[in-house]
């Protein structure tokens, strides 16, 4: 049997799985248990796990255990993905060699732990097993059916769970024991918190087109040329399919179809609540407890009293109260009151259902009625289109049938009559056909490729269409006149951008010769504004410029459309910023968890090194066909 000597961690420049640091408590057993039972893939058996993968000193990783944390991880993805995802689509990413090298991680604590006698006893094992959600019953309480079961059904026993799970929590143990104790030196903690507690309280004018002198002026023709010129990538065309196609449209064939009198009568009837709309009003209805209550405070707004304040001495806001528009028959009792109003008001106290209430009606909505003549039209071709949607289903056979049979499209065309047509489809393209605008046609057209049979799509508005491919067409610029409303776009943008920028510099120069700054515009404020924090409506180049900057020296901002003059108006430490003592906490807990990993990552390094590798390459091959690689 070949065999390879392996290094302790195997190379990883190219992967795209996060490798994980240092060995998390019940994590290599547990996660593909419960992953395994969630989505319910299969574990493939290896002969009772009798076939190695490998050594790590005096421990093993059987071929068992290397597929069940293979697949595990396999299962982890699907799951984070929302559907099933193969082994071999993982592995260019470096998902085995992830898995590998966290099972010689643990071979490697094991056999330490054995040399040192660490070990976890029945109790501490037995109240794990029981916090396992998939081995609960449905009271939340341990199941020992269902641990049974669960073990059953992913292939494992319970003598192997219970003594991979016995080694995890030995090897949690062992990680706390030696990164626990990890602190990171004061001075960095410091050093870190005097960098991210500091705070800015910034100054600045944003600049707009309404503020330059005068109106941007139109671009000439080379101005355009120029920018089209410079930026014809963005003016290029994708590659392209050219397609040829026969579509049969609802909207083609409505306008022939019969539209039964009755039929638009009923469909105008069913929508009478759309075309005849009663009066209404704006209304908000304030409930009090009684009918004393509510004379009072009624008595306290004829005084003078707000009808808000009313509200707010209710524990209220308007929204809850607002009843938005309603009829006379919807507000009951209180509808004649209200409707008597021709003007906003208050009327009460009313009974309501909650109780005695004050009304306050805000706004009149008029009666409104469209109809059956007005819209007549519009329902017509409704009733038609939906006529034509039916004889469109009951021509699907029919063309499913002459496909099947051999037909051209041109055949289709001639024999079904129906509209044969050729088309430039680029994907993601703005300039495709109105065909294209179907969301059916770009699925079919995006698979679509040279000497595919054409078949019948049903589209979503009931149509049907069949295509095939004729040519590709490569990458190619779009004409000038077909995208000078872009490049006009593109190139006002630049142009505001620049004339923009050079008034906020006039600014800047002014500030500088002595002007005050609020004679040079609308002066906002952002006071202590953090490293990471934001300035609502300005992006973050705001912030990013204002820790970049001297105190007291203004400066231009640009970002996209953005422009301002900005000036930095005070610096705050973080020892006089109140939210220190937490972000000290938080920075000492983060870095005595990273120091911490980083020393049992050393630790478990050293501890592979002397223990020795050998991994059998032809076993893991094995594995992966097996898993359907």
């Amino acid at each position: 049997m070949a065999r390879t000597p392996a290094s302790p961690t195997p190379p990883n420049d190219e992967l795209v799985i996060k490798k994980r640091r240092g060995v998390s408590l019940l994590g290599s057993v547990l996660l593909g248990l419960i992953a395994l039972s969630m989505l319910g893939f299969g574990v493939t058996s290896f002969s009772g796990g009798t076939v190695r993968v490998g050594t790590v000193g005096d421990q093993e990783i059987t071929a068992s255990e290397y597929a069940n944390a293979l697949q595990g991880e396999v299962n982890r993805f699907s799951q984070m993905v929302g559907q099933p995802v193969a082994l071999r689509d993982l592995l260019p990413a470096g998902l085995d060699r992830q898995v590998l090298a966290d099972l010689i991680r643990q071979k490697a604590l094991d056999g330490e732990m054995g040399q040192m006698g660490l070990s976890v006893g029945d109790a501490a094992l037995a109240a794990e097993v029981v916090k396992v959600a998939a081995f609960q019953g449905i009271d939340g309480q341990f199941d020992r059916a269902a641990y049974g079961d669960t073990l059953r059904r992913n292939n494992m026993s319970e003598a192997d769970f219970e003594a991979g799970l016995r080694a995890d929590i030995a090897r949690g143990l062992l990680q706390s024991a030696i990164s626990g104790g990890a602190k990171p030196p004061a001075a960095l903690t410091e050093t870190l918190l005097a960098y991210a507690g500091e705070t800015r309280d910034i100054l600045y004018i944003p600049v707009t087109e309404a503020d330059l002198p005068q109106p941007l002026a139109a671009p000439t023709d080379s101005d355009l040329q120029a920018e089209y010129d410079a930026n014809i990538a963005a003016y290029t065309r994708p590659e392209a399919k050219r397609i040829q196609y026969v579509a049969l449209l609802p909207e083609t064939l409505a306008k022939d179809m019969p539209a039964d009198a009755a039929a638009v009568e009923k469909l105008y009837q069913d929508r009478i609540d759309q075309y005849v709309i009663p009066e209404k009003r704006l209304v908000e209805r304030l409930v009090y407890p009684s009918a004393a209550d509510a004379a009072a405070a009624k008595a306290k707004l004829d005084a003078g009293t707000s009808f808000e304040d009313l509200v707010a001495e209710r524990n209220l806001t308007l929204a809850d109260i607002d009843l938005g528009d309603v009829s006379k028959a919807e507000l009951g009792a209180a509808g004649d009151a209200v409707f008597a109003l021709t003007e906003a008001g208050v009327v009460g106290p009313i009974d309501s259902d909650l109780g005695p209430a004050l009304f306050r009606m805000n706004a009149i909505l008029p009666a409104q009625e469209t109809t059956l003549d007005a819209v007549r039209a519009e329902l017509t071709l409704e009733v038609q289109t939906e006529a034509a949607r039916a004889a469109i289903g009951d021509r699907i056979d029919a063309i499913d049938d002459a496909l099947a049979g051999g037909a051209t499209l041109e055949d289709l065309a001639a024999s079904e009559n129906l509209t044969l047509a050729t088309t430039d489809y680029a994907k993601g393209a703005d300039d495709n056909d109105p065909i294209a605008s179907y969301g059916g046609f770009i699925k079919a057209a995006d698979a679509l490729a040279q000497g595919d049979f054409p078949e019948a799509i049903i589209l979503e508005d009931g149509g049907v269409v069949a295509m095939t491919m004729l040519e590709a067409l490569p990458p190619a610029p779009r004409p000038l006149a077909d995208v000078k409303d872009k490049v006009t776009a593109a190139w006002r943008a630049k142009a505001l951008t620049a004339a923009l920028t050079q008034l906020a510099e006039t600014k800047v120069t002014a500030l500088k010769g002595g002007a005050d700054l609020a004679s040079l515009g609308t002066v906002k404020t952002a006071a202590d504004i953090a490293r990471d924090g934001a300035v609502d409506g300005a992006p973050a180049a705001l912030v990013t410029a204002a820790f970049a900057a001297e105190l007291g020296a203004p400066q231009v901002v640009v970002d996209g459309d953005f422009v301002a003059l900005m000036q930095l108006d005070a610096i705050t430490p973080a020892s006089e910023n109140p939210a220190s003592a937490a972000l000290r906490a938080t920075l000492d807990a983060q870095l005595s968890q990273s120091l911490g990993a980083d020393v049992f990552d050393l630790f478990g390094g050293q501890v592979e090194s002397a223990a020795g590798i050998m991994i059998d390459q032809n076993v893991i091959n094995s594995v992966h066909t097996q898993m359907g690689n």
